[in-house]
């Protein structure tokens, strides 16, 4: 017998997915305060998983030519371009036309100088441009509803409560790629199958750090056991804090959020839907139990009615 939560994910991912001798759960740490954008997790994510190339796209509006995960990008670097930081944004002339989101017109970035923006006036004091840039990856949720809707099974959790997709069991029904909140997974052109991060589960299996991981040269892709992530990640939210950076802020690492928690969790320097995430997440199988049960008790009425009205016609 199913118990409540089998529609919505598990609560404790690997012993509730059967694993009996499952270790600590593990997951990623990704802090974006210190990602620079060298794109080096991309490029091992793809050498190691035989990732398809996906090609040098040009978008026009950024230094990303990823643009977002997709089946081909396991791992997207995103770069959002702010002219003036958040929070300590210019007002524009009067009468000038608002120029974007910001409602700031093209700002003047100075000329090159010796040393780093912000470096001689500090952080209080910056008001020139910046990059915010952001490794995203499958969030390996808790409540993972890619898992409630797969029909075939080749979606299940590992033992260390990640979540993978088996490819050689994907018809290609695409349920999954709806389910997810977050727009994570995706089908392969000319394939169909359903494709996303797996963290390496062939490397976790041997002992080893995901290619991600590995190859990141500033550490802020940080993988390990999923509750000393989030103690180390506090305690980064409180050095920034204490060093200038109050909108430094986590996300996705709350158990008691809309997905419970997710498996793969980062630290921002700006609102959520800077970075293209959602801003308050939740497993799109929540409420299936309900609609069921009011679907049903709609359909018992209908019947009720109907029968009513051929009895009461045949009298």
């Amino acid at each position: 017998m199913p118990d409540g939560n089998s529609l919505y994910g598990p609560l404790d991912p690997a012993p509730d997915a059967g694993w009996t001798s499952a270790g600590p759960r593990m997951g990623f740490f990704t802090d974006t305060s210190v990602c620079i954008g060298c794109k080096a997790c991309e490029v091992a994510c793809k050498e190691w998983n035989a990732v398809p190339e996906s090609g040098f796209d040009l978008l026009g509006m950024s230094y990303d030519n990823t643009g977002a995960l997709t089946a081909n990008s396991w791992r997207h670097v995103a770069f959002v371009e702010q002219p003036v930081p958040a929070g300590r944004r210019a007002t524009p002339p009067a009468g000038a036309p608002p120029d974007g989101p910001s409602g700031v017109g093209p700002q003047f970035l100075g000329m090159p100088g010796t040393q780093p923006p912000g470096r001689g006036t500090g952080a209080a004091e910056r008001t020139d441009f910046r990059w915010l840039m952001m490794s995203d990856v499958c969030k390996h949720c808790t409540h993972a509803a890619c898992l409630d809707v797969c029909p075939t099974g080749s979606l299940f959790r590992t033992e260390f409560g990640t979540v993978v997709v088996q490819e050689d069991i994907c018809n290609g029904c695409g349920y999954c790629i709806s389910a997810c909140p977050y727009g994570v997974i995706d089908q392969r052109k000319g394939d169909g199958r359903a494709w996303k991060c797996t963290l390496c589960y062939d490397r976790l299996g041997a002992g080893m750090t995901p290619a991600c991981a590995q190859a990141c040269p500033t550490e802020s892709i940080q993988y390990g056991p999923l509750d000393e992530l989030r103690d180390r990640a506090a305690q980064r939210v409180t050095a920034l804090h204490d060093r200038g950076v109050p909108e430094a802020r986590l996300y996705g690492h709350d158990p008691t959020d809309g997905v419970g928690g997710d498996g793969a969790f980062f630290l921002l320097l700006d609102e959520p839907e800077v970075y293209g995430l959602p801003p308050d997440p939740v497993v799109t199988t929540r409420d299936l139990p309900r609609m069921w049960r009011r679907a049903g008790l709609a359909a018992l009425a209908m019947t009720a009615a109907a029968v009513a009205a051929f009895v009461g016609g045949s009298s």
